[in-house]
């Protein structure tokens, strides 16, 4: 199940998905975060993030929408308050950041300095669709990409670029990261929703719009995976979007994903990254693969043998 992230090297192929597993060791009592191929942190600023106005979430017949706008204490208050926790369970973590600009990425970042070596990547936030102004997103322009990518440098460990599949040039957007020194793409954020209640005519969610994440994704996730991985076959990709069952995570290993996350599946059964693990070796077995890295990108090369 040993899996190979650009230079991270993981006992397993599955993560937690940003967002959906706190900022500490939530999850400690219902899986053994120790025995997962990481944890993957709530996005974090440079700054503590008050996030956006309630209700946050919605339940959709498919997934769920949320708007939790980014809340987070900061960076500095995680490192001291939260990140001791996940430590003590024995984790491997990813830290997630975010800002709204190319010197608030660097800020956040430049405070990772100082993590201990068991912050094994960090993972830069360039897709969020609950910022106030999504037309700057960074994720849909390559040279905003490639400039915030270069500005996290100082965090001194491996990066992955979060990119959205809601721009028709998501290949080129992914070359951009990697330029700026991504080692690996995570694939893909949530895409953009709204639900109204017919009762008022009124928007559901505080924000108004919010992430459409969970099954209905899923398919997007896929092609968002097969895309990039066709375009750049040697660009390291996480995928993420939909993933509850050890199927769907092979689906995304098939189509050239290297390691997945587990995301919206969690707030159904908290048990789920664990059941995804278990279910993935059972299906690598079943097929007679002697190590989940044989299926990655079968897709690309015609399905496996």
């Amino acid at each position: 199940m040993t899996v190979r992230i650009g230079s991270v090297s993981l006992p397993n192929p599955v993560m937690t998905a940003s967002g959906t597993a706190g900022h500490g060791a939530e999850l400690a009592p219902y899986v053994d975060l120790g025995a997962l191929g990481a944890v993957v942190v709530k996005s974090l600023a440079a700054f503590a993030w008050a996030g956006n106005q309630a209700p946050r979430l919605h339940p959709t017949p498919a997934g769920l929408l949320n708007a939790v706008g980014l809340q987070g204490p900061g960076v500095a208050a995680w490192l001291r308050d939260d990140l001791p926790g996940l430590l003590g369970v024995g984790a491997r973590v990813v830290a997630s950041i975010w800002g709204r600009t190319v010197e608030e990425y660097r800020a956040a970042a430049d405070l990772l300095a100082r993590a201990p070596a068991e912050v094994v990547a960090v993972e830069v936030n360039l897709s969020c669709p609950n910022l106030e102004d999504r037309r700057h997103m960074f994720s849909h322009s390559a040279t905003a990409t490639r400039e915030a990518m270069e500005a996290t440098v100082g965090c001194g460990r491996p990066r992955w670029a979060k990119l959205g599949a809601t721009t028709h040039e998501l290949p080129d957007i992914a070359l951009a990261a990697r330029d700026g020194g991504a080692e690996a793409v995570t694939l893909i954020n949530t895409l953009l929703g709204l639900v109204l209640d017919p009762r008022t005519g009124r928007a559901v969610l505080g924000n108004g719009a919010g992430g459409l994440s969970g099954p209905a994704i899923h398919p997007v996730a896929v092609r968002a995976v097969f895309d990039v991985a066709a375009a750049a076959p040697d660009l390291p990709i996480v995928g993420v979007g939909g993933v509850a069952t050890g199927e769907h995570a092979a689906e995304l290993l098939l189509a050239g994903a290297h390691a997945v996350q587990v995301g919206t599946a969690t707030f159904a059964d908290p048990r789920a990254p664990a059941r995804v693990m278990a279910e993935l070796e059972a299906w690598a077995a079943d097929r007679g693969l002697s190590s989940v890295a044989e299926a990655v990108g079968a897709a690309n090369r015609g399905g496996l043998p």
